[in-house]
């Protein structure tokens, strides 16, 4: 059985890095759809068919379970995958999220969860994410079925993923920077920020930089394998393979491998497959 992780383009790697050192001896398989990237400007109705093409390509690439390591497709396609489109496509494969286990990580209720919401972990929420992603509301949503009492301030990066997808980490540092400024004056204390989108840990250290000392910056990437780990535990029947890793684009493989190193640290060699 191999994993399949998804992304819209390069963002997902910083998933898939923590995932594969966390749980090594899985297969996974890797596609971003780079050559619709980014998702974030997107209306809802083109997230939802890029999304469903990339899972199904994946589930005809031998994955059992797939990661939606886009808070993009997570916030708007997850929900409607799971429910509707999987139980007649695939209903013994699995889709997952990198939404909820933020969730999950600042009110501090874990999954399977049914209680009525209760007061949060943290009292003040500083969100990070693209256009569509804020637009769709599921961050506030999410954390509404489990948690009282937390104010959530949400800044939209639009520009950012562009940015880290052309590998320009001068502009990219300015962007994050100036969309932290910008929610600090706003919310100039929160308690916590998450970077909701999978390629905004590439430019963690700019958000840090403009946040203040105090903010605790939760790490999408490492929530996300915790999770994960746990979900396998639970359900065993998604056992390990052998650790082969396949890496999929559908834009150029060149261009994609370049913008890999700085996410992975390390070369890997791209397969292109067509457009979804």
């Amino acid at each position: 059985m191999a994993i399949g992780v998804f992304d819209s383009g390069l963002g997902g790697l910083t998933v898939l890095r923590t995932i594969r050192a966390r749980l090594p001896w899985y297969d996974y398989v890797f596609f971003g759809d780079n050559g619709n990237a980014p998702y974030g400007p997107r209306s809802a109705a083109e997230i939802d068919v890029l999304t469903e093409a990339a899972v199904d390509r994946l589930f005809r690439e031998g994955c059992e379970l797939v990661i939606l390591a886009c808070n993009t497709a997570s916030a708007i396609s997850l929900k409607r995958l799971q429910e509707d489109w999987l139980p007649t496509r695939a209903p013994e494969r699995r889709i997952l999220g990198v939404f909820v286990p933020v969730i999950e990580a600042i009110t501090g209720r874990p999954w399977g969860y049914a209680g009525p919401p209760l007061p949060g972990l943290m009292s003040r929420v500083a969100f990070f994410a693209t256009p569509a992603t804020v637009a769709s509301g599921a961050f506030r949503r999410e954390l509404a079925f489990r948690a009282t009492g937390i104010e959530v301030e949400e800044e939209p990066c639009p520009g950012l993923v562009d940015a880290l997808e052309a590998g320009d980490l001068g502009a990219a540092d300015r962007l994050a920077r100036g969309f932290a400024e910008r929610l600090l004056t706003r919310m100039p204390d929160p308690q916590a920020a998450v970077l909701g989108c999978t390629h905004y840990p590439m430019v963690e250290h700019a958000f840090r930089a403009a946040l203040p000392e105090g903010t605790k910056i939760l790490s999408q990437p490492r929530i996300v394998a915790e999770s994960l780990a746990d979900y396998l535990r639970r359900n065993p029947r998604f056992g390990p393979g052998s650790g082969e890793l396949r890496m999929l684009t559908s834009g150029c493989e060149l261009t994609v491998a370049r913008g890999a190193l700085l996410p992975l640290g390390q070369p890997f060699e791209f397969g292109r497959i067509g457009r979804a």
